[in-house]
């Protein structure tokens, strides 16, 4: 728990912990059936859906099922990791091993190191020897991938490179740890997209690139300016008071700085918390605060929000994106 909080504020996840909803997590689980039933629903439906529509909407069902192996990750529904990878094991987003993703992300939780290159694997800053070492046309790519749209773009090509170089990294050292969830997780792939050719008509190129990249790009636009350089670690977690849309699709972790804090609360808490201690979050969050995704779409569609190196953007005193060489961002 956030040592922060005042007695009103843990009254209030004391409260909120004691209730059917938090004990039965009756929302994760229901989130569980919607997830599942409507992935394989679009699936079995593809000849009537047609194939744009069907890889658009498997793209944004993977994309909520990302936020969902972030939720179980993190400890919900259940206490049991066991479980709870069961329940995160399936390959609909297709590109990276459930195992593989919770280790990472939870050394991104080191709140002290977060956007440091080298050490927050989420972090999209590179560092000034990345920068020189790199040529003229991945230079061009980094700053292109710190506007929205290359993020959407290159983002997820920039993740799946970064996260197969460390794989095969690890194992060239003799680190053989991860190559059963990787072995196991593309087994699942293999079967997946036999399946899905097979009996639902969809081609692997379509599930692969339409659905999983495409998921990739969707859940890059909740982590495009999820984090920013600042002398305070408090300061670089963003509050983004996103439509409810949005909220769904991404399990209200777009009230991100409430989530490093109390990042053992479930998704469904997170807003009655936030809305409680609304004005304590912005002041604590140095006022990194964003009116909706919709902005980020009018000032930096094509325009760099940040350095890729750690500068700071034109409009922000105590800001700056997270920017490259960061993988499982989701």
């Amino acid at each position: 728990m956030a040592i922060y909080l005042d007695d009103t504020q843990r009254n209030d996840i004391d409260r909120l912990a004691t209730s059917r909803t938090w004990r039965t997590q009756w929302p994760t689980w229901a989130l569980i059936v919607a997830i599942y039933g409507g992935w394989f629903g679009v699936a079995t439906h593809a000849r009537l859906l047609g194939l744009p529509l069907t890889a658009t909407l498997l793209a944004i069902f993977g994309a909520w099922y990302m936020s969902l192996q972030h939720e179980l990750l993190h400890g919900h529904p259940t206490r049991s990791r066991f479980v709870n990878a069961l329940l995160g094991f399936a390959p609909l987003a297709v590109w990276f091993p459930y195992p593989v993703y919770r280790e990472s992300h939870l050394r991104h939780h080191d709140d002290a190191h977060l956007t440091e290159p080298g050490s927050d694997p989420e972090s999209y800053f590179v560092s000034a020897a990345q920068w020189r070492r790199a040529g003229a046309a991945m230079r061009v790519l980094l700053i292109f991938r710190n506007t929205l749209i290359g993020r959407l773009l290159v983002g997820p090509a920039f993740a799946i490179a970064a996260t197969g170089a460390q794989a095969l990294g690890k194992i060239r050292d003799g680190d053989w740890r991860d190559l059963p969830a990787w072995l196991a997780h593309l087994a699942a792939l293999v079967a997946l997209t036999m399946w899905l050719q097979q009996v639902c008509a969809i081609p692997a190129w379509v599930f692969v690139v339409g659905a999983g990249y495409g998921s990739l790009a969707l859940a890059s636009v909740r982590s495009f300016h999820e984090h920013r350089m600042a002398q305070l670690p408090a300061h670089r977690t963003v509050i983004n008071e996103a439509g409810w849309l949005w909220r769904l699709l991404f399990l209200n972790n777009n009230y991100h700085a409430v989530h490093h804090d109390l990042p053992h609360v479930p998704w469904f808490a997170i807003r009655k918390l936030y809305q409680a201690s609304r004005q304590q979050y912005i002041e604590r969050s140095g006022g990194f605060l964003v009116n909706g995704y919709s902005e980020w779409l009018q000032r930096y569609s094509l325009v760099p929000i940040a350095d890729p190196v750690g500068g700071v953007p034109q409009d922000h005193a105590d800001s700056g994106l997270d920017s490259a060489a960061g993988h499982l961002s989701i």
